[in-house]
């Protein structure tokens, strides 16, 4: 009987996370909140501010985008919760207003801006909008929606945002739950050392969202506006056991495969867990954007996320960011006391392989593009 209640469980939970699988952060402002575990984030998104100010420069239009509107309307699609996207959204403006003073010298005035944060109904946009600074210059609305359908007017849109959202995948493929198929990831919670069925159906549903997503910014944008997107990523035919992540959700799945053995967690309830994440390497980006058709790649290249790590790795402070940014997953599908002997054990996991993870921190890990309209 306790079997099949762990499985009804189990399958229940799982249908749950896949119909809402992107990221659901921890809101507020308290001491395990994303908006106070988010500084790695905001220092790899750093590290392309001056390449997005040279694209912005180089191939934004803003004389013919102001010809047919006064207002200049930017998104941060993914926008999540705390400081990030208010300095990002920050950083971007300064950069179009800079261009408008060049392209522009003898305009009387400035467009109104305006700045839409989207993200799932379960952000925390009240917390967010705490950190709007109260001298701000340009105005603010929050969209919820998933960015993989249309949150917007139709050409509404001059310049979209989207940092480390894309890899989060809209829903989880059915055939990582399917005994009968060849993608069934018993044991595993990832598609890390997984058969390549495994990868098939992560990459196939990425391509898929790929597609919705730059349908509804091609809805939305008008013609020779341009896409920001900075994100998770990983050179063509490399595997994904040889990066950090790669090997943290190895080891997550391998706890919880522990777990299991001490019976915190039943064994359906792994094999019907999946993270719903997916690094896009730059062939499959391109494809994906090709295939669409409705814009055009003005720059893309592959980075190093964290140019700024000299030293050790601060394991616990690693983890307390990971959990901040993923608990939401793990929670639809698992007690808490669970989710708390998880990251617990990761701590101490990682830090027994601390000299590899710090191997393996290489350039070529952040995608940077660049999109415009046709």
């Amino acid at each position: 009987m306790a079997a099949l209640v762990s499985d009804s469980l189990a399958k229940k939970n799982n249908d749950k996370a896949s119909e809402n699988s992107t990221a659901q952060v921890i809101g507020g402002d308290g001491t395990n909140s994303y908006s106070n575990n988010s500084s790695y984030q905001r220092l790899s998104a750093n590290v392309v501010t001056k390449k997005i100010e040279d694209a912005i420069m180089k191939n934004l239009d803003v004389e013919t985008l102001s010809s047919t509107s006064n207002v200049f309307r930017v998104a941060d699609f993914g926008c999540g919760v705390g400081s990030n996207t208010i300095n990002s959204m920050q950083d971007l403006l300064q950069i179009v207003e800079k261009k408008y003073i060049s392209q522009c010298p003898t305009s009387s005035q400035m467009p109104e801006f305006q700045v839409i944060f989207n993200d799932q109904f379960t952000n925390d946009f009240n917390t967010l909008f705490t950190y709007l600074p109260q001298d701000k210059q340009y105005l603010v609305a929050s969209v919820p929606g998933s960015f993989h359908n249309q949150v917007l007017p139709k050409s509404s849109l001059h310049l979209a945002h989207c940092s480390y959202s894309l890899h989060w995948l809209s829903r989880l493929p059915k055939e990582l739950r399917d005994e009968r198929s060849p993608a069934w990831n018993k044991g595993k919670i990832h598609y890390t050392s997984a058969p390549p069925e495994v990868l098939m159906a992560y990459a196939t549903q990425f391509a898929e969202d790929l597609d919705d997503f730059l349908s509804a910014r091609g809805r939305e944008m008008v013609s020779g506006g341009m896409i920001v997107i900075v994100g998770s990523s990983i050179p063509d035919g490399m595997p994904y056991s040889q990066v950090v992540n790669g090997i943290m959700y190895d080891c997550m799945g391998s706890i919880l495969m522990d777990m299991v053995k001490t019976g915190s967690i039943s064994e359906a309830d792994v094999d019907a867990f999946n993270l719903p994440i997916y690094a896009c390497p730059p062939g499959e980006f391109i494809e994906g954007v090709e295939r669409n058709g409705l814009f055009s790649i003005e720059v893309i290249e592959l980075m190093n996320p964290a140019p700024w790590l000299k030293g050790p790795i601060d394991i616990p402070v690693f983890v307390k960011h990971v959990r901040a940014a993923m608990v939401g997953m793990f929670s639809n599908h698992f007690p808490s006391k669970a989710i708390d002997e998880l990251f617990d054990h990761l701590v101490l996991k990682l830090s027994d392989i601390s000299q590899q993870l710090e191997s393996c921190y290489r350039d070529g890990l952040q995608l940077f593009a660049i999109l415009k309209r046709r």
